[in-house]
């Protein structure tokens, strides 16, 4: 293999300019162990600046909100000295000629009351999505969360406003943000997590309603061009998430909205598991939305370096996310360049704090002649 591949090829689109199709998926970490739940240059600033030949990082989910968070040591994005820390992080990356967006999470009802002083977590119908919640005392069963009121919901619009206002302090190239695998703005728009009757449930259009006004108020902060969205259509059995008939339907009508607007990107992800035997499941996600969607669409979930040179051969695509593979190859735009073969990662610290298992990873190729 060799720079000619697809994969190692710029895209320019947009306020989109990168050195290589190559992009480093967001991934839980758990290593903002502080207090302040913020980030730190000499942690989060050396494994992203470490993997700054990524054409573009996506950071980990970073909370915009206390009421948002629903795993432990996980950072956020909602306080000063948390902007602080992503500066210090968004400097490294930037001397190390990356790109970096960070993803802005609400987890909803997949949270615990052990993060709210007792209090329940919320979501837009009140259904437990009888899923596992990381807290300080280990997995712990999600509850019966609170029903929003609509002016909750709003609340929540203009926290998703203001952290992304907050990673413009922090000198982000741009934000994502995290509308999928049964998070928040996902439990909207599933008929099976929300079953409200006022103007946020019953139809598409209505439990779709709450992107778009997410959508709407973060471009009031920032310039639209620089927001991408995460959308998952076929996730089923996991995270809590249930499809039906109208799933599929309910993402056809969001993705051609979406048209609608100048985004950075459509960041979209294939079938986390088997959903074959569905048959109201879409089973080739960046397939079905490519004709859909106008703009730049990026595709994620177990893609490899063949398989993604494949897709984006195929048309099917414009940018291809890794995540594992990013986890122990910090180098690999390099090792897809040069034939290196690739680290295996230990899930067993994937989730543990310190720099076992994030800043300890090999690099094995040579950088300087990818950042050229």
């Amino acid at each position: 293999m060799n720079k000619e591949q697809t994969l190692l090829q710029p895209y320019n689109k947009g306020s989109l300019n990168l050195k290589n199709r190559v992009v480093m998926a967001p991934m839980t970490r758990s290593r903002a162990a502080n207090a302040e739940n913020k980030p730190t240059g000499e942690l989060q600033g050396e494994y992203y600046k470490q993997r700054a030949s990524a054409g573009l990082i996506i950071t980990e989910g970073a909370q915009i909100s206390k009421q948002a968070v629903g795993y432990i040591n996980t950072p956020g994005i909602h306080s000063e000295e948390q902007i602080q820390g992503w500066k210090e992080v968004t400097d490294k990356v930037h001397e190390a000629d990356g790109k970096i967006y960070i993803q802005l999470w609400h987890v909803g009802r997949m949270s615990h009351p052990d993060f709210h002083n007792g209090n329940l977590p919320v979501a837009p119908s009140a259904i437990n999505p009888n899923s596992k919640s990381f807290t300080s005392e280990g997995l712990k069963d999600t509850v019966t969360p609170k029903e929003m009121s609509v002016e909750e919901i709003k609340s929540t619009v203009q926290d998703f406003k203001q952290a992304a206002a907050n990673a413009m302090k922090a000198d982000f190239d741009g934000v994502e943000i995290h509308s999928s695998n049964g998070y928040l703005l996902h439990q909207f728009f599933n008929g099976t997590s929300n079953q409200r009757t006022d103007e946020y449930g019953g139809s598409i259009e209505n439990r779709a309603k709450i992107l778009f006004e997410v959508i709407d108020a973060i471009k009031e902060v920032m310039p639209e061009e620089k927001i991408g969205l995460r959308l998952n259509p076929s996730l089923h059995g996991i995270f809590g998430m249930t499809m039906d008939e109208e799933t599929i339907p309910t993402f056809d009508y969001i993705i051609k909205k979406l048209n609608d607007y100048n985004l950075a990107y459509l960041h979209l992800s294939e079938p986390f598991n088997d959903v074959s035997d569905l048959p109201f499941a879409e089973t080739e996600i960046a397939k079905r939305y490519r004709p859909m969607y106008n703009g730049t669409l990026m595709i994620n979930t177990n893609f490899d370096q063949e398989s993604g040179n494949t897709v984006l051969k195929a048309g099917n695509a414009d940018l291809v996310a890794f995540g594992k593979p990013y986890v122990s190859n910090p180098d690999l735009v390099e090792r897809f360049e040069q034939g290196v073969e690739l680290t295996e990662w230990d899930e067993k610290t994937f989730y543990t704090p310190g720099k076992e298992g994030y800043l300890d990873y090999p690099v094995k190729t040579e950088r300087e002649p990818a950042l050229k």
